[in-house]
């Protein structure tokens, strides 16, 4: 099968990221007789540079024209750091969801067996955890009208959902739990907020077309606490876009890092494929980030194509690496491998060879040794 893939690396450690799931997907190819056409286009920061708009019409036409987007990250410290910068790197992002619909973002948090002491939370707490949160992406506060006052001294900003809005998540919030332990939790403060107390109303409708699953409501401040003390209650949790933001960003600390966590951006068209991480400046160009994120979104992507034997195939190298002990800077500081040689263990693995790290040599893959080939 032939597929169209937009490529937009953006800042930070997003290009050193996505060339990993290139790599992986390359792989994917080459051993399912499958062809993907990468098409590259800027996005961000490096598009404000180069064309000062973080989103050029090039890059959205490039966008529009693809099956699916492979997003790296965005951001960057001169932006970060100057509150009063009219055009920023985020705004392109922001401007990418809106004009490809994509309404839902998809959030898996999973709990790795072999990474359980890495995580900040105790062992026993964590085990088992499988959840997914669903976010919805482009209404509420961030998208509300923006008001500052001509003294700049107030400001406000506004949360506003339609019952449209709320139904066309929560149908892909239940569907998926349908496939899953048939649970949803809704997260939401309608004991405060006008807004989400539609949420419950239009929800609560929802769930009547869906009579195997079981839906509970959770404020967002028990819900943050839950997420500590016992997040493997959790299925699907459905959630609009701020405290999804939080919430989905809160789970990191599950797997044990953020550079785990994959996501996928859905519409009615063209999806979109990125970490949940950020550009992480620090790290660019030192070959440490965690690529798996990436790789992940990349798996979450052919599941999209239809192709979940391929899916499957990338979850499976990704956890064999992992259970190998084979992990990045974030995961283990003193043994620790570069993001180029996960990505060519993941390949490696994915191409069949019978013993990948007798192959790529992973006695001596740590850190400051070579990969021999």
């Amino acid at each position: 099968m032939n597929f169209k893939i937009a490529v937009l690396s953006g800042d930070g450690i997003g290009p050193e990221v996505i060339q990993e799931s290139v790599k992986v997907l390359k792989a994917i190819a080459e051993s399912y007789k499958h062809e993907f056409q990468f098409n590259y286009a800027s996005v961000g920061a490096i598009a404000i540079d180069e064309t000062g708009n973080p989103l050029p019409d090039a890059t959205l036409d490039v966008c529009k024209d693809a099956a699916a987007v492979l997003f790296g990250a965005i951001g960057d410290p001169k932006y970060d750091n100057d509150p009063s910068a009219k055009v920023r790197p985020e705004q392109g992002l922001l401007k990418l969801r809106k004009e490809l619909g994509l309404f839902a973002n998809i959030r898996p948090v999973t709990a790795y067996n072999s990474l359980l002491d890495k995580s900040p939370l105790k062992k026993e707490i964590i085990q088992g955890t499988d959840m997914v949160i669903y976010r919805e992406l482009t209404g509420g506060i961030y998208f509300g009208e923006k008001k500052l006052s001509e003294d700049g001294k107030t400001a406000s900003d506004l949360c506003e959902y339609s019952q449209f809005e709320i139904e066309r998540i929560a149908h892909l919030a239940f569907k998926a739990a349908q496939t899953r332990k048939n649970k949803v939790t809704l997260v939401d403060k309608a004991n405060v907020l006008e807004s989400s107390r539609l949420w419950r109303k239009v929800v609560s409708e929802v769930a009547k077309s869906y009579p195997k699953v079981a839906l509970d409501f959770l404020f967002v401040d028990n819900a943050a606490m839950q997420m500590i003390l016992n997040p493997s209650q959790f299925d699907v949790i459905l959630t609009e876009n701020m405290f999804g933001d939080i919430i989905s960003d809160e789970g990191s600390v599950i797997g044990g890092s953020i550079g785990l966590l994959a996501s996928a951006s859905v519409g009615d068209g063209v999806a979109l494929f990125e970490p949940i991480h950020g550009s992480y400046p620090q790290a660019k160009g030192k070959n440490i980030a965690n690529p798996i994120a990436s790789i992940l979104s990349a798996a979450m992507m052919l599941d999209h194509f239809g192709l979940s034997d391929e899916a499957e195939a990338v979850r499976q190298a990704v956890n064999k690496t992992i259970d190998k002990g084979i992990v990045t800077k974030d995961l283990n500081g003193e043994a620790f491998v570069t993001t180029t040689n996960i990505g060519d263990i993941i390949a490696g693995t994915i191409l069949n060879r019978e013993d990948t790290c007798e192959y790529l040599n992973c006695e001596n893959i740590h850190i400051g040794q070579s990969i021999v080939i």
